[in-house]
């Protein structure tokens, strides 16, 4: 799943590719995958790109006259960008990967695809971020909240903070993979309880989700859309690293496996030896 450093550099590409392009047409492809009827797709032809940015991990492509194109990638959701499409005829409906597709006049473009057959990618066409429900839920920015701030948001939600950090409208931008990452950087139980969590472990927590989500960014800029994944995957120390040894002591990564999600973790860095039952309905170790 794109998560806040894929997106911001996805944006970061389409400012440094698209912006100052006219756009020739949006094609829909899937209809599911478009949120809004009003304005139309067919509104935002002869409009040019004037940024891109996002809000937590959603994309939100810019164009004149004040019109958003607002995109939540989902978990299997990606942005192709296209110097050239390899035909000039419109996209036809069907069980294709492709959701939508803009065309600029230079030719290039972008596809929004969606792989599997869970179809989740969410596309809003919108005069104000703000109308996109998950836009207006959102917590405040991983990366950008102060200390203060993040633990305060922390400690409002009780629960286990490997769920806490990923829940968009605490705190926006953090998912599966930085979760395991931060959590590893932090010295952290996955299901360590945030309202027990001392000022020294909330302050550390707070370290490692900005560098952690930093590094990433770091990384990811200046890559193209279709290199960020590896990228991603290259610097992950324990997420979708299960039987392999930990970077920092050398233990195995372990698994807990969840009904459509997993985590990983070090039971030496994280929780002091102790690997956690892999039971959904356990009691599981703190």
């Amino acid at each position: 799943m794109p998560e806040l450093p894929e997106v911001e550099a996805l944006a970061g590409y389409l400012r440094e590719r698209a912006v100052g392009r006219r756009v020739e047409r949006v094609e829909v492809a899937a209809i599911s995958a478009l949120k809004t009827y009003d304005p139309p797709p067919s509104a935002v032809a002869g409009r040019t790109v004037t940024g891109a940015g996002r809000y937590g991990k959603f994309l939100d492509v810019r164009f004149d006259e004040g019109l958003h194109l607002v995109v939540h990638l989902a978990r299997a959701g990606w942005l192709h960008y296209r110097e050239a499409f390899p035909s000039a005829a419109p996209l036809r409906p069907g069980k294709g990967p492709i959701a939508l597709r803009v065309r600029l006049d230079d030719g290039s473009g972008f596809d929004l695809t969606e792989a599997g057959t869970q179809k989740k990618l969410a596309a809003y066409l919108v005069t104000d971020p703000a109308l996109v429900p998950g836009v207006g839920k959102l917590g405040p920015d991983a990366l950008e909240a102060d200390l203060a701030t993040f633990g305060a948001r922390l400690r409002s939600r009780r629960g286990q903070v490997k769920g806490v950090l990923t829940d968009q409208s605490v705190l926006a931008g953090i998912g599966n993979a930085y979760s395991d990452e931060i959590l590893h950087a932090a010295k952290l139980s996955p299901f360590a309880i945030t309202d027990r969590l001392t000022d020294d472990q909330l302050a550390t927590l707070h370290a490692a989700t900005r560098a952690v989500l930093g590094d990433a960014v770091r990384r990811s800029m200046g890559q193209r859309a279709a290199e960020l994944k590896g990228e991603k995957r290259s610097g992950l120390k324990v997420h979708a690293r299960k039987g392999l040894p930990c970077p920092v002591c050398g233990d195995l990564v372990r698994e807990v496996s969840f009904a459509d999600s997993s985590l990983q973790y070090c039971p030496t860095c994280q929780t002091g030896g102790k690997p956690l039952a892999d039971r959904r309905l356990s009691r599981l170790v703190r």
